[in-house]
Parts: structure tokens; sequence; C-alpha cells
């Protein structure tokens, strides 16, 4: 379960920001595998001085629909997979707001399940080892699982 935070400037029309949101899902569907239902982002706008950044940094030029886009999640998803993620990411925010891939920053960081709790103050590593045992008793002989 990837948790995500989409930063970027004040001032987007709410399309704009429904479509990034969207496409930052979407890609993480398509390039890291994670399960649809699981999406969990805030979207964060800034005032112009509250953002930092060189317009030509390692890429570039960027311009004021720059945007930072940080993922953490609780799996080490291989670097072909991260690769697939960013490829997708700006295939999408290109399409659907607009977004060019100079303006598109990527962070990701990896933290063990045990420092998630979705709700009632339950360790994720609980409620994974719970759904494996679920999903182990309900399936068919033979299945493999």
């Amino acid at each position: 379960m990837p948790f995500v935070t989409i930063d970027l400037l004040r001032g987007k029309p709410a399309g704009h920001l429904a479509a990034v949101s969207q496409g930052v899902h979407d890609a993480l569907v398509e390039g890291l595998g994670m399960v649809p239902e699981d999406r969990f982002q805030l979207i964060r706008q800034h005032e112009p001085a509250e953002m930092v950044y060189p317009k030509d940094f390692r890429g570039g030029p960027r311009s004021e629909d720059f945007l930072i886009v940080t993922i953490t999640d609780g799996l080490p998803r291989g670097d072909d997979k991260k690769k697939a993620f960013y490829r997708a990411l700006v295939r999408n925010l290109e399409a659907d707001p607009g977004v060019r891939s100079a303006d598109v920053f990527v962070m990701m960081h990896v933290t063990p399940p045990i420092n998630f709790s979705f709700a009632d103050g339950i360790p994720a590593t609980e409620i994974v080892a719970r759904e494996a045992l679920d999903r182990t008793a309900t399936a068919p002989e033979g299945s493999g699982e």
C-alpha cells in the first residue's frame, strides 16, 4: 500500500488536481503492480515562495507546473518496476492534465510494514499476516496458496 503525497504550486483547478491524482494512481497500478483499491494520497498546494527548486538541475527546464510525487511504500518493488512506474507516470501526466515530463520529480521511500497502521492501532504486519492466513484457509485444495 503506497502512501502518496503530491506537492505543487497553488492555484490549479480541481480538474487538474483530479487528473494528476488519477495519473499517479494509474501509474502505481501499472508500473508497481499496486492493488487498485489501495489509494491513499495527499495533494498539497504551496505558494510560489514555498517551493524552491532549480529550473534546470538534472532535467528541465522546469515550469510553474513542476510537481513532486513522494511515495512511501511498505514493499521493495525492484528497480525494473520503479522504472516502469516512472515511465507510466510521465506518460499519464503528459496525456492529462498536460504536465511535461521535465516537471515531474519523484522520490520513493520503502519502510517496513510495521511502520504502517491503517486503522484501530493495529500494525500492518498483523493485518497482512491475517489476510494471508484467510487466503490460505479459503484457497481450493492444491491451488498452491
